[in-house]
């Protein structure tokens, strides 16, 4: 989201298909036997598991593998979010199926920390030698369990092998589809998500968790209408307020697309009203896709969908998105960008574009889990600014101790007061800065896979920089100084 100039430092905002806000729950971190980390919330040790809870959803180790649990009564994390900022954001819950397993397979498919693969090699063979249910079964639990451990552990990649294995064995499995296609949502890969539900719909019509996963599916593929249809469907089998609030924003967006037109290339599927000419349309998509090549090429990255945008007048656009009165434009999930009274491409629209591009990049490489100071801090810099404006300002409040702490602004900063959020916007366009100029573009890749695979931002920082959050900021001021003044 981008915002108007104000005193006397200027700045943007996103809000993100995962973006959350601080809801003043403290972090705690699972230390495992194996070496390996895993930072939660609501940690509980009863009858021989530590339970928790993670934004894939709530999971459950044996208390064996567990080495020690460290609370930090301190440290804010992101939560869900309010419901007006869910509203807006559509975060995709995780479906029934990816509760925890208390099969014997499933206990011992995870051990000390880390996943028996041996155990699951002899299990697949013998039921692929003697495909009895029991045989199935026990592959299914074991299977199950290796992909919920990788989901704590942040490798959605893996996990969904090891639900792919289990669908092997047992195609028409609802949970393992249910279970498979959301994780593919998490990457942002619509297609085959939609693929998975499809099958899981033949299976099972009346499965409100299909219906209501399919509605994510079809709305990150800007098939708006038949989100809605599935939506409907799932408040008719299981009404949650997930669902009705995500059903209330498709049913907008419907309603005003409908008569849109329409126009798509490689990577982009662009819809716009009568009050945007197509010469400014065919503009915007020839400004995104070259805007596109620059940012995948400086990331490393291409997303697997083509990306929805949207042009609206400016009044239709608060009307839909329900934004703010201060925002310019708009990305959760797809770029909504408020047009009226241009005919042709300017240099600060090509700007906004980037900006919002930049922000679908970054969230869809780290599934979400993207800071919200490092995407504003990144969507800034790949727009063209620089802080040569602000350096003197930044500068003397860090003298003064002043500065932002960065981890009290990960998550959303819809709440904050103006003049806090254009500080923020600052330093965190600063600290982007210095990390491209003095390490280079490798290293914030290299901590974007981190934050990607599960790790905190700060521990991410910390391995790829060997600076905690305190030192990137004193970093960060040297680097104004040396450079602006």
């Amino acid at each position: 989201m981008r915002f108007p100039a104000a005193r006397p430092l200027r700045f943007f905002a996103v809000l993100c298909l995962a973006s959350a806000i601080s809801g003043g729950v403290s972090a705690d971190t699972i230390y495992l036997k194996s070496g390996r980390k895993i930072t939660a919330t609501h940690v509980v040790q009863e009858n021989g598991q530590v339970s928790y809870e993670t934004p894939a959803g709530r999971f459950s180790f044996p208390v064996s593998i567990v080495d020690r649990v460290a609370h930090d009564d301190s440290s804010p994390i992101s939560t869900a979010g309010t419901p007006s900022d869910r509203a807006a954001n559509l975060p995709i819950a995780p479906p029934n199926a990816l509760s925890a397993l208390n099969d014997a397979a499933a206990s011992a498919a995870v051990r000390d920390g880390s996943i028996d693969n041996d155990l699951l090699s002899r299990l697949e063979s013998e039921a692929y030698a003697h495909p009895t249910p029991t045989a199935v079964a026990r592959v299914i639990a074991a299977e199950s369990a290796a992909a919920q451990f990788e989901i704590s552990v942040g490798d959605f990649e893996r996990a969904v092998a090891h639900y792919n294995i289990g669908l092997r064995l047992d195609p028409d499995n609802t949970g393992l589809l249910l279970g498979a296609a959301y994780l593919h949502l998490r990457q942002s890969q619509y297609t085959a998500a939609a693929d998975l539900l499809d099958r899981a719909r033949r299976i099972d019509q009346d499965s409100a968790e299909v219906a209501k996963l399919s509605g994510w599916a079809y709305y990150g593929l800007n098939r708006a209408a038949d989100a809605v249809t599935q939506w409907k469907r799932a408040m008719e089998l299981k009404p949650d307020e997930e669902t009705r609030q995500a059903l209330e924003k498709a049913e907008r967006d419907a309603r005003e697309e409908a008569e849109y037109h329409e126009g798509d290339t490689v990577h982009f599927r662009l819809k716009y009203n009568g009050g945007a000419a197509p010469e400014l349309a065919a503009d915007v998509l020839k400004t995104l896709e070259s805007e596109f090549d620059e940012i995948s090429a400086t990331l490393n990255y291409v997303p697997p969908e083509p990306i929805g945008v949207i042009l609206y007048t400016n009044q239709t656009f608060m009307d839909i998105t329900r934004a703010p009165s201060w925002s310019g434009a708009l990305n959760d999930g797809r770029l909504r960008i408020p047009v009226e009274g241009l005919s042709s491409m300017t240099n600060e629209l090509a700007r906004v574009l980037k900006h919002e591009l930049t922000h679908s990049f970054v969230a869809q490489k780290t599934s979400g889990r993207c800071p919200v100071w490092l995407q504003e801090g990144i969507a800034q810099y790949m727009e063209g600014k620089r802080s040569r404006v602000n350096a003197g300002t930044l500068s003397a409040s860090f003298e003064q101790h002043m500065e932002i702490s960065l981890l009290s602004y990960e998550s959303s900063w819809l709440n904050l007061p103006r003049d806090t959020a254009s500080t923020a916007y600052a330093w965190s366009l600063a600290v982007v800065e210095m990390i491209m100029t003095e390490q280079g573009v490798d290293d914030l890749e290299r901590i974007l896979d981190r934050i990607a695979a599960g790790s905190s931002t700060e521990d991410a920082i910390r391995a790829v920089l060997r600076e905690d959050y305190s030192e990137l900021m004193l970093s960060t001021a040297q680097y104004l100084h040396k450079a602006y003044e």
